[in-house]
């Protein structure tokens, strides 16, 4: 396979520097792509990122992923209003291991393949770097006037928010093509893959690369994601849609997919996954006879849940999503794992009880001990007409009574009013 030409079809490509495709097609070459470590996990804004090293690999060849240990410390201006947080060399390596993992889903890491992928953090070789020794062999290469010329440092010091720019951000540049520099010389990396917003950070670092060895290097960037509606992308009210289910839970990673719109969903398929160009030109076809089926939201939903958290965790969602839409059955609902369960029902009105009896009558339970229902007669009334269902099981009879068997995972009643109203009992534990 072609790696520019693949990722061309699939829009992928914002620039790319002369001799790139060249380069690639003469040999197996090593690029190497930055991710930034102030948090624990990636999110899905890294996505682009990694599949960008995911399908390098699959063309055979050698991706790096560089975790910013050094340049975390100091924060990149790039497309940044304000200085970020500063991190402790601690924080910075428990990150660095919580990555690795995540990243182990995407790339094969096996050292047993002459392209597998390798992960380098650019703190092991700044921290004995010293200053005077930096600037000398560095910053002696690369005039001021030549860093000021950057997009991103001329749009800091325009900018009418009064902070300007410290150096150390104005560093951040020749810091990033040191590391270029580092790799090139260390590991024959003769290309850095990133985002739109690091090019010139990209072009740096092949100048470096051509003033201090003669050497020849390439850049290549990816378009910013952004969403059909100018929103942006990754984004929700909660904040970051995160690939760690214990920040978003594998329902609500397979709902952000599930729920984007027709636009973004061709565009996204696209990007975020390994389908074939003939796949999504048929999915496309398809999803255009039958838009509200949402064939090509079911698809990447599908995709990228099994890709980022696992098929069981894409089963269970299914299941969570047509228990809240009106088709899931009792049984759907008690093989629901808890933190699932309470994920799906998230922002549902909480009734909680300190104890329940071996027995409990329905009427009693719903009216006085949980003041779901204000009164017995509106109860009485909701049952008659149908519209009560217990755990997704219709109530037939005012007869009916609860009895702990009816809490799911030994704590939980779902309750539900009509179609859309639920409310649930929690068993204080």
């Amino acid at each position: 396979m072609n790696f520019i030409e693949e990722l061309k079809w699939r829009g992928m490509i914002h620039d790319i520097m002369p001799g790139t495709e060249e380069q690639l097609n003469k040999e197996v070459t090593s690029a190497y792509l930055g991710i930034d470590p102030t948090a624990d996990s990636l999110h899905i804004g890294h996505l682009v990122g990694v599949m960008m090293l995911k399908h390098f690999q699959v063309c055979g060849h050698k991706p790096i992923a560089l975790v910013g240990g050094a340049t975390g410390m100091i924060g990149d201006p790039s497309g940044k209003s304000q200085e970020r947080n500063l991190l402790d060399e601690p924080t910075l390596r428990h990150n660095q291991e919580c990555l690795r993992n995540q990243l182990e889903k995407f790339l094969d890491f096996s050292s047993e393949t002459t392209n597998g992928a390798e992960l380098v953090n650019n703190y092991d070789w700044m921290k004995d770097y010293s200053f005077l020794d930096f600037i000398r062999d560095i910053g002696k290469h690369i005039t001021v006037n030549y860093m000021m010329s950057k997009d991103s440092v001329k749009k800091r010091i325009a900018s009418d928010s009064g902070t300007g720019m410290s150096f150390t951000e104005f560093t951040y540049q020749l810091v990033q093509g040191f590391d270029f520099l580092h790799l090139y010389r260390t590991k024959n990396c003769r290309l850095q893959m990133g985002g739109s917003d690091q090019w010139g950070n990209i072009v740096t670092g092949t100048e470096l690369i051509r003033r201090i060895g003669g050497g020849e290097a390439y850049a290549l960037t990816c378009p910013l994601i952004t969403k059909a509606d100018g929103g942006k992308f990754g984004k929700t009210e909660e904040g970051n849609v995160w690939l760690d289910a214990k920040r978003t839970s594998p329902y609500k990673f397979y709902q952000f997919w599930l729920n984007v719109s027709d636009e973004d969903a061709e565009k996204y398929v696209k990007i975020f996954t390994l389908l074939s160009r003939t796949e999504i030109e048929s999915l496309v076809e398809e999803h255009k006879k039958s838009p509200h089926e949402r064939t090509l939201q079911k698809v990447l939903a599908k995709e990228l849940t099994c890709m980022v958290h696992s098929t069981d965790d894409y089963n269970s969602a299914v299941d969570a999503s047509e228990i809240l839409f009106g088709k899931g059955t009792t049984e759907s609902l008690r093989n629901l794992k808890e933190d699932m369960f309470l994920a799906v029902f998230e922002g549902v009105p909480q009734h909680e009880i300190s104890e329940i009896q071996s027995e409990r009558g329905i009427l009693d339970f719903l009216a006085d001990d949980t003041g779901v229902f204000s009164s017995k007669g509106e109860l009485r009334r909701m049952i008659q007409g149908g519209g009560l269902s217990i755990n997704k099981e219709k109530v037939e009879s005012e007869a009916r009574v609860i009895t702990k068997s009816d809490f799911l995972n030994g704590k939980y009643i779902l309750v539900q009013k009509g179609k859309k109203n639920y409310f649930l009992v929690r068993l204080k534990s």
